[in-house]
Parts: C-alpha cells; sequence; structure tokens
C-alpha cells in the first residue's frame, strides 16, 4: 500500500464531470426555454382578453352608456348582446361586472355561480381608470383576470372583470416540461457514454506511456523509448518530455557504473601495491635498512594518493548538491605567482615561469580558484618531457579574466579532447609521470569555473603542446595600472 487515496479512474471522472457540465447547461436551457413559453403564452392570453374587454367596452359605449341599460337581462348573463360580441357566451371566457360600490351586477353562465375574485385594490384602480391583470385562484383552479374600468363619457360608471382559465396554457407547459425533460435526461445519458469513449480515446496514449515507461523500469531496460506521438500537441510534449528523462537517465546510470567502475581499479592498483609491500615486510624480505625505507615511502606515495583522490570525490560530490563558494577580493596576479612558486621544485629539468600581462582583482573563492590552477599547472608539468616548458599567464579576455596555461609537451590527440574534463579519464599517461592522479584534477577545474560563471577550454594538437584557458566572467573586476 502506498498510502495514497483510491479514486475514480481518470477517464471517469473526466466523463463524469463533462456529463455534469453538460446537464447544468441542459438544465438552465430547460428552465429559460419554460420561462420563454410561460411568458409568451400568458401574454397572447393577456392580450386576448385585453381585445375582448375593449370590444366590450366600445359596444358598451355606443348602445347603452349605463349598466342597467346594458345589462338589463341578468338572468341570462350575456345573450342579448350584440352578435360581434357572442364569444362571451364561450364556457372558457368568464365575466363579471361590478358598479362603483363594488356589487355584483352580472355573472356569465360560465361561471356557474362561482364569483371571480374581487380586489379591492384592483377594484380601485379600476374605478381610477387603470386596467390591472393578475393571475388569481378560482376554486380549485387558477385564472388570468383582466380588471378594467367601463367608461360612460367622461365617467367611469363600473367595473368589467375578464378571465380565462390556465387550464389550457398549464398543459402546454406540463407536456412540454416532460419533453423538456425527456430529452435532457438523453442528452446527458448520450453525453456521459460519449464523454467515456472521447476520455479514453484522448488518455490512451497516456496509458501507452505509463506502461512502456513501466516496462523500461521493470526490465532496467533505460535504451528503450517511448514511441512518439503523431501530432505535436501536448500529449507529444509529454512523450518527448519523458523520452528526454529516459535518456538523461540513461546518462546517469551509465555515469554512474562506470564512475563505480573507475573508482574500483583506481582503488586496486594502490591498494595491491600496499597489500605487496606489506606482504614482503612481514615476509622478512625488507629487514634491511633501505628495502625497508623505500617500501614504507611508496605505501606512503599510494596512501597520498588514496588521500588526494579521496578529498577530489568529496569535493565533486559537494559540488554536486550545491557547495557554496566564499567569495572575496581575489588578486589574480598574486594567485599566479603563489602556484609558480609552490609548483616550481616539482620542475626540476623544465622550466616554468608566469606571464603577468595585466593586475587583475576578481570576487571569486581563492581556495577553489587555486585549486583550479594547482591541477591544470601540475597536469602541464607531468606531461611536459624534459627540457620543456610551462607558462601560466594571466590577461584579459573578451568577457573578463583570462588564465592561460600553456605547455610544450607532446599534445593531446583529437580522439580524447572531449572527454578531458570527464571523471576518471586519463588518457596516454605521460612516461614521467611518477605521482600520477586518478584523473578528477581537470574535472575540478571544470566545476570550479562554471561555479564562478566561467568555462575553461582547452586547444592541442599532437606534437605541438596543449593550451588550456580558464575564463572568468567581468563580474566585480578590477583593473589596477
Amino acid at each position: 500500500m502506498n498510502g495514497r487515496v483510491r479514486r475514480l479512474p481518470l477517464r471517469v471522472r473526466l466523463a463524469l464531470g463533462y456529463s455534469l457540465f453538460f446537464a447544468g447547461v441542459l438544465l438552465l436551457m430547460t428552465a429559460g426555454v419554460y420561462r420563454i413559453v410561460d411568458n409568451a403564452l400568458l401574454n397572447e392570453l393577456t392580450e386576448e382578453l385585453t381585445t375582448t374587454t375593449e370590444i366590450v367596452q366600445q359596444d358598451f359605449t355606443s348602445n347603452a352608456g349605463s349598466l342597467v341599460g346594458y345589462f338589463n337581462v341578468p338572468d341570462d348573463a350575456l345573450q342579448a348582446l350584440p352578435p360581434r360580441i357572442e364569444g362571451l357566451e364561450a364556457a372558457t371566457l368568464y365575466v363579471q361586472v361590478t358598479d362603483p360600490q363594488g356589487a355584483i351586477v352580472l355573472t356569465s353562465a360560465s361561471l356557474g355561480g362561482r364569483r371571480l375574485p374581487l380586489d379591492p385594490n384592483a377594484h380601485a384602480a379600476a374605478l381610477a381608470g387603470h386596467a390591472t391583470s393578475a393571475i388569481l385562484p378560482l376554486g380549485t383552479s387558477r385564472v388570468m383576470q383582466l380588471m378594467s374600468p367601463l367608461v360612460s363619457g367622461d365617467q367611469v360608471v363600473g367595473v368589467l372583470q375578464m378571465a380565462q382559465p390556465l387550464h389550457a396554457v398549464e398543459q402546454t407547459l406540463a407536456v412540454l416540461l416532460l419533453s423538456l425533460t425527456g430529452t435532457s435526461l438523453v442528452g446527458v445519458a448520450a453525453a456521459a457514454r460519449g464523454g467515456i469513449w472521447i476520455a479514453r480515446r484522448a488518455l490512451r496514449p497516456v496509458e501507452e506511456i505509463a506502461q512502456t515507461t513501466r516496462q523500461i523500469v521493470q526490465a532496467s531496460d533505460l535504451a528503450r523509448r517511448v514511441p512518439a506521438a503523431p501530432a505535436a500537441d501536448e500529449l507529444g510534449a509529454l512523450t518527448d518530455t519523458v523520452n528526454e528523462m529516459l535518456a538523461r537517465l540513461e546518462q546517469l546510470f551509465t555515469a554512474q557504473r562506470r564512475f563505480v567502475a573507475d573508482v574500483s581499479h583506481e582503488l586496486r592498483t594502490p591498494l595491491t601495491a600496499m597489500r605487496g609491500h606489506l606482504e614482503l615486510m612481514q615476509r622478512g624480505v625488507t629487514k634491511e635498512g633501505a628495502a625497508q625505507t623505500e617500501s614504507i615511502a611508496d605505501m606512503l606515495r599510494e596512501v597520498n594518493r588514496l588521500s588526494r583522490m579521496a578529498n577530489d570525490l568529496l569535493l565533486l560530490a559537494q559540488a554536486e548538491v550545491g557547495l557554496q563558494l566564499r567569495y572575496g577580493p581575489v588578486q589574480l596576479d598574486e594567485l599566479v605567482l603563489e602556484v609558480v612558486r609552490e609548483l616550481r621544485p616539482l620542475a626540476t629539468q623544465l622550466s616554468l615561469r608566469p606571464q603577468l600581462d595585466e593586475q587583475v582583482a576578481i570576487s571569486g573563492d581563492r581556495d577553489r580558484l587555486k585549486q583550479a590552477l594547482l591541477n591544470l599547472t601540475a597536469n602541464a608539468l607531468q606531461h611536459t618531457p624534459a627540457g620543456g616548458s610551462v607558462t601560466l599567464a594571466l590577461g584579459r579576455g573578451p568577457t573578463g579574466a583570462l588564465l592561460t596555461v600553456r605547455d610544450t609537451g607532446p599534445g593531446i590527440a583529437p580522439e580524447a579532447l572531449p572527454h578531458l574534463f570527464e571523471r576518471f579519464y586519463q588518457g596516454d599517461q605521460a612516461p614521467q609521470q611518477s605521482n600520477g592522479g586518478a584523473g578528477l584534477g581537470l574535472a575540478i577545474v571544470r566545476w570550479v569555473a562554471e561555479a564562478h560563471g566561467g568555462h575553461v577550454t582547452v586547444t592541442s594538437a599532437p606534437g605541438d603542446g596543449a593550451t588550456f584557458q580558464l575564463q572568468l566572467p567581468d563580474g566585480p573586476l578590477e583593473v589596477r595600472l
């Protein structure tokens, strides 16, 4: 168990989210359509009532002008009205007339003895000459009512209430709601099914990438790569990133294996030599003073070599995890003279000389810069035959300080140049190299240069010596004239 909460597969979650979003959209559309149709039907019903009311008002004005003269047959409802408004007898049209005091003068037969609700506020507004409409309850149903004034001349002599039941509107809306709900459910089901299909199809390359990566991990085959995506989209970018990661991992594991093999090889040689001397001393072969002294000197030399290699490995390991440099002002000309002075005892048959074109100061880690110069100069001394020369120069380059180490040795083969700054790479050892290193010095030089924001380069040709240049950026450089 890895402690992670188990969740639904990603494709299911995507399909579910897509379906919920689609359902929300359909819900909003259903509510909108329902509201629009509802308003349209009610507006149409109101217009019909308004038109009927206007016809009654016109006929009332032209024929009687008074409630008693016009509505003179209350028992027969509206049967005595002119044929042009005979629609008032329809069973779906309710008519009620009241006088200014609110007394009912007439009701249509369609009401069946019932009375339309009389709202005092609406009645007062009609008497003031304003028509109002409202949806009111009538028994167990609802009606749309229009209450308007009955005008004779310039006076309001009564109030006319026209109403129609909302059965047809409610039935129409019920059928519409049922249709929209059914359609929406079918749409959501189709969206869910389609979302699952789309998500599965979209995530299939991701599953292939995961499966291939899992196989690579299980088989430890870092040389294998995920098949390239057919399109340059997000999945293509993911595939490229995974392949780049695999290439990087392959490079790191290869370097690690080579590193372990090189360390084992470098340790084997001095340990074998030391064991041999100890066995000789144990058997008493080196009892004489001179032979014993020589064996002890050889073992001490090998111990020093192991100590240097351990220190170099520790430094490179610290550099990989972000070793912090201790910055401060460094007089590079003084540093060059100090390195030459310390290494001059090693140049017994060589010419080691400084060359200072300028006196340059830079902000950096003095100890690390000195270590880099010592490594470069010692490397040049070890590969320069007797009678040759090594020059340590200081000048200004196009981007800052320039430290140059030149030798007159046999040069470096072209195929070896790209590998010089790799760990444990030693190439062809010089015959005079009696105190050879482990091939870590130049790797440290490269790290020191890059840690200071600069870089190190080498130019050489067989038989023409070698030139190493350590270039440091301007930064807070100073030039003392």
